[in-house]
């Protein structure tokens, strides 16, 4: 049996193991002073969730798989901490979690990646996902994540439909 469901209080441990294994896969890819271990703490994720992130997770035979975050941020809502367990990678776990959090808003919807994590980017395009220029970018990481200039400057924003239509208004 599998579910989408929204993540509790008591599913924070797997969240954290979640995110840590499948945030491996950029070890040695983003830059060198951006990479720590655990590369999400937990205090970094117990901030994330008390600054508004809400996880959701793909949950198969009782065990999470997936989780994917989503925050509202003043006009849009950003897709945050979105991770993969490595064995059920390329399964359709992401795409799926994707699919309802965009369905779960009527904002538009932004996606901050690394830019070196060529197959994120890849991903968020295949799903309609679209970079937006490089000031374009600068302007959206400073205006919705609180996140610091190195990120900023080795960072991507992917946009949505959504946030393209209302910029063309």
């Amino acid at each position: 049996m599998t579910e989408i469901r929204r993540c509790s209080d008591e599913d924070f441990e797997t969240i954290y193991s979640i995110i840590n294994e499948a945030a491996q896969a950029y070890k040695g890819v983003i830059p060198p002073d951006r990479w720590k271990e655990p590369y999400m703490p937990r205090t970094e994720l117990q901030h994330e969730i008390r600054d508004g992130v809400h996880f959701w997770g793909y949950e198969e035979d009782g065990n999470l798989l997936g989780v994917m975050g989503i925050q509202d941020v003043k006009d849009v809502s950003l897709i945050r901490h979105a991770y993969v367990r490595t064995a059920s990678q390329n399964q359709g776990v992401g795409k799926k979690l994707l699919l309802h959090l965009r369905n779960a808003t009527a904002r538009p919807v932004l996606v901050g990646t690394w830019a070196s994590a060529t197959w994120a980017i890849r991903f968020y395009e295949k799903h309609g996902f679209k970079l937006v220029d490089d000031a374009t970018k600068n302007w959206l990481l400073k205006r919705y994540w609180s996140i610091p200039e190195r990120q900023i400057e080795t960072s991507v924003v992917l946009a949505d439909e959504r946030w393209a239509r209302a910029q063309r208004r």
